[in-house]
C-alpha cells in the first residue's frame, strides 16, 4: 500500500506539472542594449506575444491580458498565428486583442495559420476594425518621444512572398527600424538587410525543450533547430524569438511554459 501510495504521489506530481507547462502562463523580461544608431528607442518597452493558437487563458483571456496590462508597454507586437488552422476560433483570440487595444497600441503580422485558413482578409478586417495596425509587407514611421521610429511588417512567407523580397523593397534607412516578421528560420536574410531588432516567433519554444540543450523540434527548422527561444545576435542585427503561447498539431509542451516577453531597450 505504501508503494501505490508514493506511485500515485509522483504520478500525481508529474500530471500536475505536466498540465502546468501547458497552461500557465509564463513572463520573460529582458533588456536589450541598441547601438548609438538606435538612441531614440531607450526606454521603449514592448509586449511581444505571438502563437495564441487559439489558446484560453482564462476567461475571456483575462489572465493574458493581465499580464500584458501589469507592465505597461509602450507597443504591442503580435507576430502571427493568433489563430490555429486547425481549429479555427477568431473570436476566442480576439477576446484577447480587444483586453489589449486599452493598453497600448498594437502591431500584427500574419504568421502561416493565418494564410493556410483562406480567411486571411477577414481577419485582418476583424483586427483593423479593433484598431490594430496590420502590417502587410509594409512600412509605418512612429514618434516615441520626439523621435521617429520605422516598424516593417513582414506577411509569412505563405502568402507567396519570400521574407528576403520584402526586405529588400523595404531597405534600411537612418531611422532606428523595428520588424515584425513570423519566421526565425530566415536570420541570415535579417542580418543581411542590416535589420535592426527583429520580432518573431513561429517555433513554439522547440516544443520540447532539453534542460542544457533547447528546444527539440520546430517547423521550418527540423530537429535541435538553431533559433526557438530568446535573444539571436549577428554583425548588428538582434533577433527575439517567443516561445509562443498556444500548440498546433502536436498539442503538448514539454519544460516548455506559454510565454510573453516583455522588452526594455536601453543604450
Amino acid at each position: 500500500m505504501k508503494k501505490l501510495a508514493v506511485f500515485i504521489a509522483v504520478l500525481a506530481v508529474l500530471v500536475g506539472s505536466f498540465y502546468y507547462s501547458n497552461t500557465g502562463l509564463s513572463v520573460t523580461e529582458m533588456t536589450l542594449q541598441v547601438g548609438e544608431e538606435g538612441a531614440s528607442l531607450e526606454g521603449l518597452q514592448i509586449a511581444h506575444v505571438s502563437d495564441l493558437h487559439d489558446a484560453t487563458f482564462g476567461e475571456e483571456q483575462v489572465d493574458l491580458i493581465d499580464a500584458v496590462k501589469q507592465k505597461q508597454p509602450d507597443l504591442i507586437f503580435i507576430t502571427g498565428d493568433l489563430i490555429d488552422s486547425n481549429r479555427y476560433d477568431l473570436e476566442q483570440s480576439l477576446a484577447a486583442v480587444r483586453g489589449f487595444v486599452d493598453i497600448a497600441p498594437i502591431y500584427y503580422v500574419t504568421g502561416n495559420h493565418e494564410i493556410a485558413t483562406d480567411e486571411e482578409n477577414a481577419i485582418k478586417s476583424k483586427l483593423s476594425q479593433l484598431g490594430v495596425t496590420v502590417l502587410s509587407n509594409e512600412l509605418t514611421t512612429i514618434s516615441y518621444q520626439g523621435q521617429s521610429i520605422e516598424i516593417l511588417g513582414i506577411e509569412d512567407p505563405l502568402s507567396g512572398t519570400s521574407v528576403s523580397d520584402v526586405l529588400s523593397l523595404h531597405p534600411r534607412s537612418e531611422l532606428p527600424r523595428l520588424t515584425l516578421s513570423h519566421r526565425p528560420e530566415v536570420f541570415e536574410d535579417y542580418v543581411a538587410a542590416r535589420e535592426q531588432l527583429v520580432f518573431s516567433g513561429h517555433a513554439h519554444g522547440g516544443q520540447l525543450r532539453i534542460p542544457g540543450v533547447g528546444g527539440l523540434i520546430a517547423p521550418g527548422q527540423g530537429f535541435f533547430p538553431s533559433y526557438t527561444a530568446g535573444v539571436y545576435e549577428e554583425q548588428g542585427t538582434q533577433m527575439i524569438v517567443s516561445r509562443g503561447l498556444g500548440n498546433s498539431l502536436f498539442p503538448y509542451r514539454i519544460f516548455n511554459r506559454p510565454e510573453v516577453i516583455f522588452i526594455t531597450l536601453e543604450r
